[in-house]
């Protein structure tokens, strides 16, 4: 399967600017089988989201419909929805034919007040698409191990995130660990450029099982990487150097 990364520079709550330079990425980027978008990439990170919030997600919604029905692929990314009242960073998985998987992130960055208006998700969420299991995450979920555990339910997971400069080597760290103690690929696709808060920088790549970097964004800078994920030659990882199988219950 081949995976295309987005790192975009977000323009501070503007959906019609940034959905139409996503639209320009994706389409400069052809033939991937899945797109990968950052953390609330239609407005970038809020913690207050009156006002920038969509209604069901309508705006951005409708767009990852028709543009994944245009590139016969998969495009997933977060954005921040109302919905009855409540708030939700939830992560649209996406597909040609219209189907779409949602995930509400479950660990909200409290140290950033995102708790304090934000609902938080109670489920995880697994999605298949072309022969990958793909477990869908947001950000802060990174630093949770057992949240992102593998249960022999997953090939792939993708986070997705707004993960500000002074602790960017911590997620490109936590990359590589999640990938090599689950055994599966990771994408991590995060955002550059600044909001009224944070600057970001970026470290967007794709993981193996090893923990090598195969697909890799520059840092600083809006760009794109394309990757493989190789289910047969995981399944032979896994086959040979059975770590899954020795891993301790979860209670």
């Amino acid at each position: 399967m081949r995976v295309t990364i987005l790192q975009r520079d977000i323009v501070w709550g503007n959906h019609e600017l940034n959905l139409s330079r996503a639209d320009k990425a994706i389409d400069e980027n052809a033939n991937a089988d899945l797109y990968i978008l950052p953390e609330m990439f239609s407005t970038g990170f809020c913690t207050s989201p009156e006002g920038i919030a969509e209604i069901d997600g309508a705006i951005s919604l409708q767009w990852l419909k028709t543009k994944a029905a245009q590139t016969n692929a998969a495009i997933a990314g977060s954005v921040a929805v109302e919905e009855q009242g409540r708030f939700y960073n939830r992560f649209y998985f996406v597909k040609p034919d219209g189907s779409v998987a949602t995930y509400n992130k479950h660990h909200l960055f409290s140290y950033g007040g995102e708790h304090l208006k934000f609902t938080a998700g109670e489920e995880r969420v697994v999605v298949e698409w072309r022969g990958v299991r793909i477990l869908l995450e947001i950000c802060y979920d990174l630093r949770f191990p057992v949240w992102s555990r593998n249960r022999g339910d997953y090939d792939m997971i993708i986070y997705v995130a707004s993960w500000p400069t002074p602790r960017v080597e911590a997620w490109k760290a936590l990359l590589v660990a999640r990938a090599i103690e689950n055994q599966c690929y990771v994408a991590g696709v995060n955002r550059v450029g600044e909001d009224p808060n944070c600057q970001y920088c970026g470290g967007s790549s794709i993981i193996d099982p090893y923990g090598r970097t195969i697909a890799a964004c520059a840092d600083g800078v809006e760009c794109e990487a394309t990757g493989e994920v190789d289910m047969k030659s995981l399944e032979a990882f896994r086959k040979k150097f059975p770590v899954l199988s020795d891993a301790d219950p979860i209670e």
